[in-house]
């Protein structure tokens, strides 16, 4: 039996560390995205740093100094190529002044790079409820990140309610039950290994009924290889759709940012067989290879919607691309 959250039983809780102490600074959103890439500013900005530095004029020599070092922040073969190509290009039109204006020029484009498929994949205005999926591998962080989405979202004044898909895994039901308990919403779940589709069914109707804002599905983690869940998924999309036109009005998939390239590779293929429309990119302030948000961006022509930058409740961020280069290079 489908039920909702509130008048069941108490969920275990959360460890204290993950609470947001009232008692701690309120940083600003770009003090807190300098937190977060501070350990790949350390290595990113300072090399760059010490390139401008040095460089008087900028020569194929400069340019291969640069292309070690974006590399070494996992921007990625592809990326970084067409990064020092379009520099070679500029300097062979244009003389590059020195290592001043070869930063101002990488900021720039990295800038571009971030921010073309913000753009293309803007989200249209939709008739509430917004229904949201969270896709991706297991390990990722998908069920933390609804619950994250949950408290951001009741932070914009929107209503909330959550949707615990991931039916496959009975502790993955219990982390949301907890999630939905300190953001206060609600949710609707059901028996650990019942039908994915049946919950989602009856989450979209009850957030109709309720005049629900934003609806966010926490899904089984899976292989784009395991067509048995990819078919799930599928069955999942036809019955949000059925239900409400046009749903799921996006689909995020969860990437763990520690895991680079490697990661990269994964979400390549996940995304041609699940109609990603965007990047929950976690666990941002563990890896000193942020860079990997560009590689995204450029290589999967997605938009990094948000970043998560720790364990608490608000440690889910909306992604700015202005905001995150300016973080590593200052």
């Amino acid at each position: 039996m489908i039920t909702s959250l509130f008048g069941s039983k108490e969920p275990r809780k959360p460890d204290a560390s993950a609470e947001d102490s009232p008692d701690e600074p309120k940083l600003g959103f770009l003090d807190r995205m300098r937190q977060a890439v501070s350990r790949t500013r350390e290595s990113f900005s300072a090399k760059i740093s010490d390139l401008a530095a040095l460089t008087r004029t900028v020569d194929e020599s400069s340019l291969n100094n640069l292309e070690s070092i974006l590399l070494s922040s996992d921007l990625g073969v592809p990326t970084t190529t067409a990064i020092l190509d379009s520099l070679r290009d500029r300097a062979r039109h244009q003389a590059i002044e020195g290592g001043a204006e070869l930063r101002d020029l990488l900021k720039a484009q990295l800038i571009a790079i971030l921010s073309a498929p913000q753009g293309a994949a803007a989200t249209p205005q939709v008739s509430p409820p917004k229904v949201t999926f969270l896709v991706g591998v297991n390990g990722t962080g998908k069920t933390t990140s609804s619950g994250k989405l949950a408290a951001w979202s009741r932070a914009q004044g929107r209503s909330v309610l959550l949707c615990a898909a991931d039916t496959f895994r009975a502790a993955a039901i219990e982390q949301l039950e907890v999630w939905a308990s300190r953001s206060g919403v609600e949710m609707i779940k059901t028996r650990p290994g019942g039908d994915p589709s049946a919950v989602l069914f009856d989450a979209i109707s009850a957030a109709k009924s309720r005049a629900i804002d934003e609806l966010y599905v926490d899904t089984a983690g899976r292989l784009h290889t395991k067509s048995g869940l990819m078919d799930e998924l599928d069955k999942m999309r036809r019955t949000a759709a059925r239900l409400i036109p046009g749903a799921p009005h996006e689909v995020l998939l969860v990437m763990d940012a520690t895991t680079g390239q490697n990661g990269l590779q994964q979400a390549r293929l996940f995304t041609q067989s699940a109609g990603v429309t965007g990047i929950v990119l976690t666990k941002l302030d563990g890896t000193a290879k942020g860079g990997i948000a560009i590689a995204i961006a450029r290589e999967l022509s997605l938009p990094v919607r948000f970043v998560g930058v720790g364990e608490k409740m608000s440690d889910l961020l909306e992604f700015s691309p202005v905001e995150f280069v300016d973080s590593l290079l200052e």
